[in-house]
């Protein structure tokens, strides 16, 4: 059984700062198609037709079930997840995921990553730009001076090639081209999400590279466990097993300091609300514009999975649980939402409508030396887990 949390806080045993995703394993076989690929599927009554994009490729939706009635639906454009359906306390199937009714929508909304498999850098780097054994790369900047999940085109930005196994399996895969948003290296990406029948929601990514390259894949699914169009996440209740963070500087970058959260507004190591001191008089309040932070997880592990985080809805009760096997989790709680965009049920992206828990290794990991390494080599094969699992009381 998968570790679960107890009433009022977390175990606490240390931190390994240093964890490593990128252990020498055998390469992964086979290879991908490129960005211009169109979507590959089986013979599963399960995917159907989303729309087209303004280029008029055409992309699909595929529905994964489990034998509870839970349903998780999903785009190859981005790799996104567009809905999750779960039941409340009263059994009330209820979508606790926000997003579009169609490929069209994602890709006019001023929000690019609704849902989005985020690379193949996930978070910022910092002024664009890295040094790697003695050369400079330089990225696009799209977040102020800096570069923000993967760039321009990242691969929220992308067609996957998709296959569905089964009903309640989707795997997606991409081929992101050498020195693609000025990145080296060929980097063949699979990423598997499988629904369980314990309502679990499992993220299983790999890559595999011709020349030495960062990589720090995550899901970017933005969550209202009270429902689509439900109102203010403020109320919702939330618990992470973190005893320290990474602050940041005005335009969200680490500064380096990995610092307690104890005595700050960032300590939710016991169950509080998400409002409670979001307002605070603080400095990295005021630089995130409320909680846009990275948690260094406490190292708490079973089945080698670590507990990330607990939140629960509640007007619903439905509590999702993160595990993962990330060294960090970027708490976001939708401070740039700003009602620019119409979600599938009608409701705006208003104001704090919509929170993201993000695993991840740490923000411009490659700018920075004391944080854990992404740098992927030839002959290595990225890999790395994470879970949204839902329950409800």
């Amino acid at each position: 059984m998968l570790l679960g949390l107890g009433t009022s806080s977390f175990v606490m045993p240390a931190c390994n700062a240093k964890q490593n995703q990128t252990e020498s394993v055998t390469t992964a076989s086979g290879t991908q198609t490129d960005s211009s690929a169109t979507t590959v599927s089986t013979d599963s009554t399960n995917n159907t037709s989303f729309g087209k994009l303004k280029n008029g490729t055409e992309v699909q939706q595929y529905t994964l079930t489990n034998s509870k009635g839970t349903q998780a639906v999903f785009t190859n454009y981005g790799g996104r997840l567009v809905s999750l359906i779960v039941p409340d306390k009263d059994g009330k199937p209820t979508d606790v995921v926000v997003g579009f009714k169609n490929a069209a929508e994602y890709e006019a909304s001023t929000e690019p990553y609704f849902g989005a498999t985020i690379g193949r850098v996930g978070n910022r780097i910092a002024n664009g730009k890295f040094t790697l054994d003695g050369k400079e790369y330089k990225l696009f900047t799209n977040n102020g001076p800096n570069t923000l999940h993967g760039g321009k085109n990242g691969f929220q930005a992308v067609v996957w090639n998709a296959t569905q196994p089964n009903d309640h399996t989707l795997e997606l895969t991409y081929l992101s081209k050498d020195l693609e948003e000025n990145f080296p290296g060929n980097l063949n990406v699979k990423v598997t999400y499988a629904l369980t029948d314990n309502n679990e929601l499992k993220m299983d990514y790999e890559a595999t590279t011709d020349k030495k390259t960062p990589v720090n894949l995550t899901n970017h699914a933005f969550f209202n466990l009270n429902g689509e169009g439900s109102g203010t996440i403020l109320n919702h209740i939330i618990q992470i097993n973190a005893n320290r963070y990474t602050p940041v500087d005005a335009t969200l970058i680490p500064t380096g300091k990995i610092e307690p959260v104890a005595g700050t507004p960032f300590d939710f190591r016991k169950k509080l609300a998400i409002g409670t001191n979001i307002e605070a008089k603080n400095e990295q309040l005021k630089n995130g514009g409320g909680f846009d932070h990275n948690y260094v997880l406490n190292e708490n592990k079973a089945q080698g999975l670590n507990m990330a985080a607990r939140v629960t809805g509640d007007k619903s009760n439905i509590t999702m649980d993160v595990l993962t096997t990330e060294p960090g989790l970027q708490f976001y709680s939708g401070n740039f939402m700003q009602s620019k965009n119409t979600f599938k049920g009608g409701a705006k992206d208003d104001f704090r409508t919509a929170f993201c828990l993000e695993t991840q290794h740490f923000p411009d990991a490659p700018n920075q030396p004391n944080f854990p390494s992404i740098m992927l080599e030839p002959g290595k094969t990225y890999r790395t887990s994470s879970v949204y699992r839902f329950f409800s009381k």
